[in-house]
C-alpha cells in the first residue's frame, strides 16, 4: 500500500483517499469516481441502506473475541481483516500521528498526562510550559510548595487533586527510583495518580514499548467499528490488542484516538468527510453530507491549530498548525 502523504485531508479539503490498491478506490463519499468495488461498499449504495455500511457478508455470525464477548456481523478473521484494514487507511490519512502532549523526557511526558485526565491536551500543552520551568525534575516537584504548583495548575482544573498527584509521583520517583521514571508497567502503575492508560502512554512514546491507550475516544471509535463490545478499559486494551501484532499497538493508539478527534467526534461524526466510510459498520450515525460533514472537521483537517504547542515537524509539514500559548488571543 502506498505511504505517500495524504495530499489534501492535512489542507482539510473533502477528498477522502487516493490509493491505487485500496478498496475504498478514488474518492470517498460525496465526490468523483468509484470503483465497482467501492460502490457495493460506499455510504448511499446499496449495502449501506438503513444509514448503515454493511461491511459483514450476509448470513455472518457473532464470533467472540480474545475475552469472549461477541462481536456481531463477522467471522474472527473478516474482523481482525477488517480491524488491520482500518488501521492501514488511518495510518496512510495521518502518516504524521503523534503523542498530543508536548514533552521532552519521560518525567515531562508522565507528569502531562497525569494533568490531561478530565481535560484537553491542548489545555495542558498551554499549562506545563510554567511548571517545568520552576520545576524541571522530580527532585524539584516533590519539594514545592503545594499552593504554589497549585497556581500553575489551576488552567488544567482538579487542580488540588492534581498537584498531590504530580507531587506524590515526584516523591516516589526521587525515594523509590532514583529520580528517573521507570521504564515497566508493574513500576509506573504503583507511582500516585498513575494506571494503565498513563503507563502505557509512557511506555509507548518515551520508551518505545508497545501499548494500547484505551481513552474516551479509543473506546468510542472501536466499539462503533465493532472490535469490541467491552466498557471496562481494561477488557477494551486486551480484546482489542488480541486483533493486531503487538508491535502496532502504540501506532493503532495514536491513529484512532487521532481519527476521534477530528473527523469521529462523539455527538457528530464526520461521516461524509470520513477516509474509511466503506468499512465502517457505523456509518450514517453521522453527517453524511460532504460539505456539511467537512465542516465539522477538528484540528488540522479544518485548518485550525492542532494541540500541541510545539509540535513535530512532519506534522508542520503536512499542513498541521501548532496551538497557540496559554493566554494568547
Amino acid at each position: 500500500m502506498s505511504k505517500s502523504p495524504v495530499r489534501a485531508q492535512a489542507k482539510g479539503a473533502g477528498r477522502v483517499v487516493d490509493r491505487r490498491d485500496s478498496a475504498v478506490g478514488e474518492q470517498g463519499p460525496g465526490g468523483g469516481k468509484r470503483t465497482a468495488q467501492t460502490a457495493k461498499k460506499a455510504p448511499g449504495g446499496a449495502a449501506a441502506r438503513g444509514g448503515k455500511a454493511a461491511v459483514a457478508k450476509k448470513g455472518a455470525v457473532p464470533v467472540k473475541g480474545a475475552s469472549g464477548a461477541k462481536v456481531a456481523g463477522a467471522s474472527r478473521t473478516a474482523l481482525v481483516r477488517r480491524a488491520r484494514r482500518i488501521n492501514r487507511e488511518l495510518a496512510e490519512v495521518y502518516p504524521y500521528a503523534h503523542p498530543e502532549l508536548d514533552f521532552e523526557n519521560p518525567f515531562q511526558l508522565l507528569v502531562a498526562t497525569v494533568l490531561s485526565a478530565q481535560t484537553t491536551d491542548l489545555r495542558v500543552n498551554q499549562t506545563t510550559p510554567a511548571l517545568f520551568a520552576k520545576y524541571p525534575g522530580p527532585e524539584d516537584l516533590a519539594a514545592a510548595n503545594p499552593e504554589e504548583v497549585e497556581e500553575i495548575l489551576r488552567p488544567c482544573g482538579f487542580f488540588r487533586a492534581k498537584t498531590r498527584s504530580v507531587m506524590g509521583l515526584s516523591k516516589a520517583l526521587v525515594e523509590d527510583h532514583g529520580g528517573e521514571v521507570p521504564g515497566r508497567l508493574e513500576e509506573l502503575v504503583k507511582l500516585p495518580g498513575v494506571g494503565r492508560k498513563t503507563a502505557f502512554v509512557v511506555l509507548g512514546n518515551a520508551f518505545g514499548r508497545p501499548g494500547i491507550t484505551v481513552d474516551t475516544h479509543f473506546q468510542r471509535l472501536v466499539r462503533r467499528w465493532q472490535w469490541t463490545e467491552r466498557t471496562d478499559p481494561d477488557k477494551i486494551e486486551a480484546e482489542v490488542g488480541s486483533l493486531f501484532p503487538k508491535g502496532e499497538w502504540t501506532d493503532l493508539s495514536h491513529h484512532v484516538i487521532w481519527h476521534g478527534r477530528r473527523i469521529c467526534h462523539a455527538r457528530k461524526p464526520a461521516c461524509g468527510a470520513c477516509p474509511i466510510a466503506p468499512l465502517c459498520p457505523a456509518y450514517g450515525e453521522g453527517e453524511t453530507d460532504p460539505e456539511k460533514a467537512q465542516k465539522l472537521l477538528k484540528y488540522e483537517k479544518g485548518g485550525f491549530p492542532g494541540q500541541r504547542l510545539k509540535p513535530p515537524q512532519a506534522y508542520l509539514d503536512a499542513g498541521g498548525k501548532p496551538a497557540p500559548p496559554l493566554g494568547a488571543a
